[in-house]
């Protein structure tokens, strides 16, 4: 069993979904980790100076957007699903609607198609102002690899 597998089946017990993000050292880097304060999974990434993309304006960078979505993704698939396997990403899409300001981020997801070995993940990201979404993005995760699945006739 993975580390990160391992501490998600102690979060569970714990019901501390932010120990999630101890186990990607990624996660940690960004300052991204899920909490459900309000009983409705979210993922915040706190904002720090090395997010910018854009000096001028400034702004957080798109690259960065579109890991934290990523990453709620992931989190929504680990907390609220029963996968045994880590998620792997096979394809995002971001679209970016507007500049993202210099403080939090904070997002959600949720599945939208769940098969044996696919998942779909639509996830939305927004300041402070929830209405007004920064970037969203769909994703595609392989939740059950080939060699899980039972051989075809």
């Amino acid at each position: 069993m993975s580390a990160l597998l391992e501490r998600l089946a102690e979060a569970r017990k714990e019901g501390n979904v932010a120990r999630l993000a101890e186990a990607i050292p990624y996660a940690r880097w960004m300052q991204i980790a899920p909490e459900n304060g309000t009983g409705e999974l979210l993922t915040r990434m706190r904002f720090h100076p090395e997010l910018i993309g854009n000096t001028f304006l400034p702004a957080i960078h798109g690259g960065t957007l579109g890991a934290m979505l990523e990453m709620a993704a992931i989190f929504h698939l680990l907390w609220e699903t029963e996968t045994e396997t880590v998620p792997k990403i096979v394809n995002i899409t971001v679209d970016y609607l507007r500049s993202a300001r210099p403080v939090d981020v904070i997002a959600c997801a949720k599945v939208t198609k769940q098969g044996r070995r696919m998942v779909n993940v639509f996830a939305e990201a927004w300041q402070e102002d929830r209405s007004r979404p920064v970037a969203t993005a769909n994703a595609h995760f392989l939740v059950k690899s080939d060699a899980d699945a039972p051989p075809s006739l």
